[in-house]
């Protein structure tokens, strides 16, 4: 009697949690076809990693979900499916962790790479956008670009600096520059910044690219935060406009920085013969999520929630806007 008891409870199945679902089905992509799992002890690190940096996007995105559906007036703002695990187009998560994980974008790294939830109304479900930071460029310039610098100078120029060009001609053999800086504790407004691409071996091939405050505005995103870039945004109670604003300073030196190093790493050529499925997986991501849906959702939120990320031990604004879909140089 005893024995069937446990049998019957042997039995029973209890459903799979959020995780082991995750990692089965990254596992599965990892596969050969035959049930074999290849996974390195980085790559599982990573599944694990993702796994709870998307975890964190889901209970951060339902939060922001059940305050609209309780404070918005118009109903066109309000979501009813619940942004869960269980609402989470798995094959397509599993399929795309799988591509950022073999470039080496780790989310637990700051400026990595950021999750956004985005519903997916064809089928009822939420897709997981991957978001390149700062640092993900960087990454994925020096994996698979062309001629990669030796090294590359980020600098901002403020207007008590003296800030001088050195572009090839007759008299200098290769480009460089001048900064002086006269007053390092108060250096003033920015006025602009640089970056400068550095070959040791041949400096005749050194590039200087010099960034105005018009074309860092122009790389700005179109609905930037205040809590990045600083300015004024709107006080809300209880989840409602109360009409006031509050001035926010910001981060935006920092963000000024940020734009020019994205620019920096976006100027290197990718080489086509490094180029492999993951990568052009994570082209096909970009393309089909940033350019078709997501401008028109952060159109839509912008500014009504800042998530905070605490990394280790402080607060930290995490770099997930999305800069302007444009053609320019440096993009």
């Amino acid at each position: 009697m005893l024995d069937t008891q446990i049998q019957k409870v042997n039995e029973i199945k209890v459903p799979a949690t959020a995780s082991e679902r995750f990692t089965t089905k990254v596992m599965a992509e990892y596969g050969s076809g035959v049930g074999e799992i290849a996974l390195t002890d980085f790559q599982k690190r990573l599944v694990q990693n993702y796994f709870i940096a998307i975890d964190v996007a889901l209970k951060a995105a339902e939060i922001k979900r059940l305050k609209t559906l309780k404070y918005s007036k118009d109903d066109a703002d309000k979501n009813p499916l619940p942004i869960t695990w269980e609402n989470v187009a798995m094959d397509t998560l599993a399929r795309n962790v799988v591509a950022v994980a073999r470039v080496g974008l780790d989310p637990a790294q700051s400026n990595h790479v950021n999750m956004i939830p985005f519903k997916n109304n064809n089928i009822s479900k939420y897709d997981i956008v991957f978001i390149d930071g700062y640092r993900g460029i960087e990454l994925k310039a020096c994996k698979y670009g062309l001629d990669i610098p030796d090294s590359i100078i980020v600098e901002l120029v403020y207007s008590t600096d003296k800030f001088k060009p050195l572009k090839k001609d007759r008299n200098n053999k290769y480009e460089s520059y001048e900064l002086d800086i006269v007053n390092p504790f108060d250096r003033g407004d920015v006025i602009g910044g640089f970056y400068y691409h550095v070959y040791s071996v041949n400096p005749e091939k050194n590039k200087l690219v010099i960034m105005s405050m018009k074309d860092i505005e122009k790389r700005k995103p179109k609905y930037a935060s205040a809590e990045f870039w600083g300015g004024e945004k709107d006080v809300y109670e209880n989840g409602k406009k109360t009409g006031k604003k509050e001035k926010v300073e910001g981060w935006f030196e920092q963000m000024c920085h940020k734009t020019i190093y994205r620019a920096a790493y976006k100027d290197i050529t990718i080489d086509s013969q490094k180029i492999d499925d993951d990568y052009l997986k994570l082209k096909q991501i970009e393309n089909t999520y940033i350019e078709e849906s997501i401008e028109s959702e952060i159109q839509e939120n912008a500014n009504k929630e800042v998530i905070e990320i605490v990394t280790d031990d402080k607060k930290e604004y995490q770099d997930v806007e999305i800069e302007p879909q444009a053609k320019g140089p440096g993009f």
